[in-house]
């Protein structure tokens, strides 16, 4: 991953397998694959807002590093074709599987599935339609419009003068904060339940998965992204945002199960995001920029939308549940598996399909 500049940024290619390791881990623990009740419960609890931090990572990202490489003789055509060819192609392949994968456990197969084909489904606060084929993808239909407004939203940031940045910035966490809040004026039913007890299945989706919601933190990205390059801020040490980070997740589990699936994440991984760049920027010391941790950030987007479809159907292969020891082998097994297959998918589709006309902007998941 490089800027328009020629600086190189492989932290930020790493610590996108870290955020794709948090959503397995989540899918994972809902998996069921430990015998023992406390053991499942324990390690529920312990991975139950992974996943909304590996995706909320994921969205920050994409506004930082689009607008980190953006080109000013780039046109709006080739900055969506780039994207349509990182996009469909994956998701095209892992929906196809998922038909298949469905059909094969004797499950029914509807119209529902068209949505989630062409990426329009998270619009809808309809359950069969969201649960419908490769469920992970809901996030794609979120980046899909990320990525129709980018050019709009980048034109529009790029005028604003660099001693308004952080006052444009502080307004989106604010907005973000505000989402709870009207998500409790929808419907109260029906209810689904949840770790802080039954809530409304409208709120849920209005917060965590309908689009024009989740564009918040895209262009939080996009403002920290100008506020570094533009020389308005040093971030911290990658330790330092490391442990916000990790307070933050600590955090989540006190505040309102709403809050704790967007907002309080949202300023600590943008710390992250903003310190690993820096680092890179400054050759500072990273982890995450190793050759192993690097080759695993690049195949992430075929991770992401594999591994549910691994841990689903590998479990209902296998058909049973284990001893601690024993579902770990499993999970490590179920990990490693992904990983092969997410590299078969990133050679045989993905970068062929990319390289040609490779712009280093974005590897979208």
């Amino acid at each position: 991953m490089t800027d328009s500049t020629g600086t190189r940024l492989p932290s930020l290619t790493g610590l996108r397998f870290v955020a794709a390791g948090m959503v397995f881990g989540f899918h994972a623990s809902i998996e069921g694959v430990f015998a023992d009740p406390g053991t499942s419960a324990a390690v529920g609890q312990a991975f139950s807002r992974a996943g909304f931090f590996g995706v909320e990572f994921f969205f920050v990202l994409s506004g930082f590093i689009l607008t980190w490489t953006a080109r000013r003789d780039d046109t709006r055509r080739g900055f969506w074709g780039r994207r349509a060819r990182k996009i469909y192609p994956n998701h095209v392949v892992t929906w196809a599987v998922a038909i298949l994968l469905a059909l094969w456990a004797g499950q029914a197969v509807g119209w529902q599935v068209l949505p989630n084909l062409l990426l329009v489904h998270a619009w809808a606060p309809v359950p069969e339609v969201l649960n419908s084929a490769n469920i992970v993808a809901w996030s794609l239909a979120c980046e899909v419009l990320f990525y129709a407004l980018f050019p709009v939203l980048h034109a529009g940031i790029r005028r604003i003068r660099v001693d308004r940045l952080w006052w444009w910035a502080g307004g989106v966490v604010a907005l973000v904060f505000t989402m709870p809040l009207i998500a409790q004026s929808l419907p109260a039913d029906p209810q689904v339940p949840t770790p802080g007890g039954p809530m409304s299945f409208y709120a849920i989706w209005f917060v965590y998965l309908f689009p024009p919601t989740r564009v918040l933190e895209f262009v939080l990205g996009m403002f920290v992204a100008r506020i570094v390059r533009d020389g308005r801020w040093t971030p911290p040490s990658l330790g330092v945002a490391g442990l916000v980070a990790g307070l933050a997740y600590l955090a989540a589990f006190t505040v309102p199960y709403l809050y704790c699936k967007v907002a309080i994440a949202l300023v600590p991984l943008a710390l992250v995001i903003a310190s690993a760049a820096a680092a890179d920027a400054r050759g500072a010391f990273s982890p995450f920029r190793s050759r192993g941790m690097v080759w695993l950030g690049e195949i992430s987007f075929a991770f992401y939308l594999l591994h549910w479809l691994v841990l689903v159907h590998g479990h209902r292969l296998l058909g049973t549940t284990w001893g601690l020891l024993g579902g770990a082998a499993v999970l490590a097994l179920a990990l490693a598996v992904t990983v092969l297959l997410s590299w078969a998918l990133h050679v045989t589709v993905e970068r062929p399909l990319t390289r040609p006309k490779q712009h280093t902007d974005l590897p979208a998941r």
